[in-house]
């Protein structure tokens, strides 16, 4: 059924302007003032909203075998979740442990996403691991449309490489044209300091953050950016958390490094205040890198809106109180991540665009636009134009209300954000055409999810 969308306020990231949206099919068929619905077109008013291109989530974990347990969502649960909150399109972390085999794990991630998800989404392939049979594998992932990988330089022993398994997965992703996006510290240091502080009796979550400090999460994103400039590669550093770390960034990417840089949500309204309260409360806002000092959150506001950094992801990641427990004896083994595939839009636009920190057009771009064209998703997906995916998000700048984990799809006991206020909810979000959520709701189909299948494209397209 055709559908219609009247009289909102158009807003991409270059361009803002009121008109009409007709959707035939799965795609955008024409933008405009005073459109005529065709016979049996649903028409729906979006009068006084904001009209969005589908959100782009770059960085979720859904299915995670990590420290002895799994993360709570399903490909059902988080994409219900994504959706009522506005994002159309999710890139999830294929993360096989260094003692599985990389194609297996490929592969049971694809099952268990097929025909589940609500919403439309991709993979980045983690390497944990480069022997004999690496290469091999790797070109078949990235010839069955998987065109970007995932390397850790932390958790050694279990997701983390070595420097010499990173060179050969640069070299390897030079030559095939496909990004390599990483989780940038120092595994070896942050071991050794880890155990430095549990020899000292400083088991507690507070700990979480000197284990790991700003300056080893520095050392991992020069490191990766030095290894980028001898290969030749392209690469995107997750989550940022810190302005070291920035600094390090945009310092390569200043000497002609090929770096992208993405933060997520939690890094720009939280500080580590949250990971030092006692118990539970405490562990329940583990996740690496850590929440920082509170001088960081200016900083990364004032880089996103410079397009310093490029994009905002969640790294949703839920685990329930219970499995967080897991740390009591020490953070070591707290469960690491924090959901937030639902809220990101809402608090990115509430604290972001309404707070005057984050131009409209920059929050469009760096939820969107940008995602899409880093990861070889653009124009099908990120912008609002004829012959694009009709992955549409009418927003309503007028809605009042607070976040309750009562209240989310997420499939998790807690939510980090509980209480907070927000002004904006998406009213109506379609994925290829067809309404998939209304005012908080899914009303969609459940397994209208499609795995993208992407071309390399030396990692980024048309990216300023």
């Amino acid at each position: 059924m055709a559908l219609l969308i009247q009289g909102g306020e158009i807003v991409t990231a270059e361009t803002r302007t009121r008109g009409d949206i007709l959707i035939e099919g799965e795609k955008i068929c024409a933008i405009g003032a005073g459109l005529e619905a065709p016979a049996g077109a649903e028409a729906i008013d979006a009068t006084g909203k904001l009209v969005f291109p589908g959100f782009i989530d770059p960085h979720v974990h859904i299915h995670l075998p990590f420290m002895a347990t799994f993360a709570k969502d399903t490909h059902a649960t988080a994409s219900r979740a994504a959706l009522v909150g506005g994002t159309t399109t999710f890139i999830e972390m294929v993360c096989p442990s260094r003692s599985e085999d990389a194609l297996a794990g490929y592969h049971v991630w694809k099952q268990k996403a097929e025909g589940n998800s609500a919403c439309d989404y991709a993979f980045h392939m983690a390497v944990t691991r480069y022997d004999e049979g690496t290469e091999a594998q790797l070109r078949e992932i990235v010839a069955d449309g998987t065109a970007s990988f995932k390397i850790f330089l932390s958790y050694k022993n279990f997701f983390g490489v070595t420097d010499e398994e990173m060179f050969r997965t640069l070299r390897l992703a030079a030559e095939l044209g496909v990004i390599t996006t990483a989780h940038c510290e120092n595994a070896e240091l942050v071991g050794q300091l880890q155990q430095l502080l549990l020899s000292e009796g400083k088991t507690g979550a507070e700990w979480h953050e000197p284990s790991r400090p700003e300056t080893v999460e520095a050392e991992g994103t020069g490191r990766f950016a030095t290894f980028l400039e001898a290969t030749g590669a392209t690469g995107y550093v997750v989550h940022l958390s810190c302005a070291p770390a920035l600094r390090a960034a945009v310092e390569a990417k200043l000497r002609g490094v090929k770096l992208y840089v993405e933060s997520v949500l939690p890094h720009f309204l939280l500080d580590k205040s949250y990971a030092e309260r006692g118990g539970v409360e405490g562990m329940k806002y583990i996740m690496s890198p850590p929440l920082r000092h509170e001088r960081n959150l200016p900083v990364l506001w004032t880089a996103l809106q410079a397009g310093m950094i490029d994009a905002v992801g969640t790294d949703h990641c839920p685990f329930d109180q219970e499995q967080k427990r897991l740390g009591e004896q020490a953070f070591t083994q707290i469960p690491n991540g924090i959901p937030g595939i639902e809220d990101r839009v809402n608090l990115m636009y509430t604290y972001g665009v309404k707070r005057g920190r984050l131009d409209v057009h920059r929050f469009v771009d760096a939820l969107s636009t940008r995602p899409a064209k880093i990861f070889g998703l653009f124009p099908r997906k990120g912008t609002i134009a004829v012959g694009s995916d009709a992955d549409v998000v009418v927003y309503d700048p007028a809605y009042r209300g607070r976040i309750s984990a009562a209240r989310q799809l997420t499939n998790n006991d807690y939510n980090g954000f509980e209480g907070v206020a927000i002004e904006g909810r998406p009213a109506v979000v379609t994925v290829r055409g067809k309404v998939q959520a209304r005012e908080g709701a899914f009303v969609g189909e459940a397994g209208r999810g499609r795995f993208l299948r992407r071309t390399p494209n030396g990692g980024a397209q048309g990216v300023e």
